[in-house]
């Protein structure tokens, strides 16, 4: 029954006639995605979207890898292509109705407790003046349809969109363990691959991640795991594990970033007309939402005006480094 209503809502998008940008509103804006260990921009680095390149995160908690792919995508840095190649993300069967694709490895510093991990969309300030009309209508299609596990404070001061790590991410796969090794310097950053490093990122896991995955009775298909990690005794099992490598993805064909418009079933709409300087980023964080603790982020800004000029000239020099929203 969920894959076929599954499969009616996918048609559905695929089917249904967004607002898009027209060509001169598409000139006055680009996107700019960054990736870091802190909420702190100035510990962010650029990503370079649709390519080989992974950014690569550090904190107290993890090393991290993050590779991004948006469709049709026109932003900066401008050596970024507008789809990628090597792997054809979009091309795979799996991918052909996806927009985006936030991917990642990882291998923790410590143990990290999956209870209480969360992913999901933040902020630092108010939207509730910035939302649109079927907001909460838009959600329920989403919590009832897509991803029954999300909860949601639109209207706080801080307002959030959180899921449970292990049944938000599309794709879940548990790797050896990780040992840095003097060759490479003593770096798990040298040793972690990138998601994508091996192809396309699948469900799965390394032979030591499958007596995981056995022991825990995690089923193999993505979504059956998905729903196994809905409840909470299932989730409290797991522990990411110190030195053992994770990788995940997660991909959607409802955000159109490509050309900045949300699409659901029934219910469409252009994003900008909903942008303002406090609200041009959306940010993307893997967290502890008990402790507060953040173990990456990665944000993806919507650039307009003095804010995209200041980008534009700095991609011109060889370095994306401005994320401040025009006026």
């Amino acid at each position: 029954m969920a894959s076929a209503l599954k499969s009616v809502i996918a048609s559905a998008v695929t089917s249904s006639s967004p607002e898009k940008l027209d060509s001169d509103e598409a000139s006055k804006y680009k996107l700019l995605v960054t990736a870091g260990p802190s909420y702190d921009p100035s510990t962010h680095r650029t990503v370079k979207v649709n390519t080989k390149t992974p950014t690569l995160i550090q904190n107290a908690f993890l090393t991290a890898k993050v590779s991004v792919n948006i469709r049709d995508y026109t932003g900066l840095p401008s050596s970024s292509p507008p789809n990628p190649t090597d792997p054809a993300y979009f091309d795979d069967p799996l991918h052909e109705k996806d927009l985006y694709s936030i991917a990642f490895s990882f291998v923790p510093k410590v143990d990290l407790p999956s209870a209480d991990t969360v992913w999901g969309n933040d902020f630092d300030h108010s939207i509730k003046d910035r939302l649109p009309p079927g907001f909460n209508t838009a959600f329920k299609i989403v919590k009832e349809f897509i991803d029954p596990g999300l909860s949601c404070d639109a209207y706080a001061e801080k307002p959030w969109l959180y899921g449970p790590s292990l049944s938000c991410w599309f794709a879940f796969n548990i790797g050896d363990k990780v040992t840095p090794g003097k060759a490479q310097g003593g770096s798990v950053g040298n040793q972690l691959p990138a998601p994508h490093a091996a192809g396309i990122l699948k469900e799965g896991a390394s032979p030591s991640g499958t007596h995981i995955r056995h022991s825990l009775e995690i089923p193999p298909d993505s979504e059956k795991r998905r729903k196994h990690f809905l409840q909470a005794a299932n989730r409290e099992a797991f522990t990411f594990e110190k030195g053992r490598l994770y990788q995940a993805d997660f991909y959607n064909p409802y955000l159109d970033f490509g050309h900045l418009a949300l699409r659901l079933p029934g219910f469409s709409l252009k994003v900008v007309k909903y942008v303002d300087r406090k609200s041009h980023c959306l940010r993307y964080v893997f967290k502890n939402r008990g402790t507060g603790e953040l173990y990456f982020c990665v944000c993806v800004h919507l650039l307009w005006g003095e804010g995209l000029e200041k980008a534009m000239m700095e991609d011109r020099k060889g370095a994306v480094g401005g994320v401040r929203a025009g006026r």
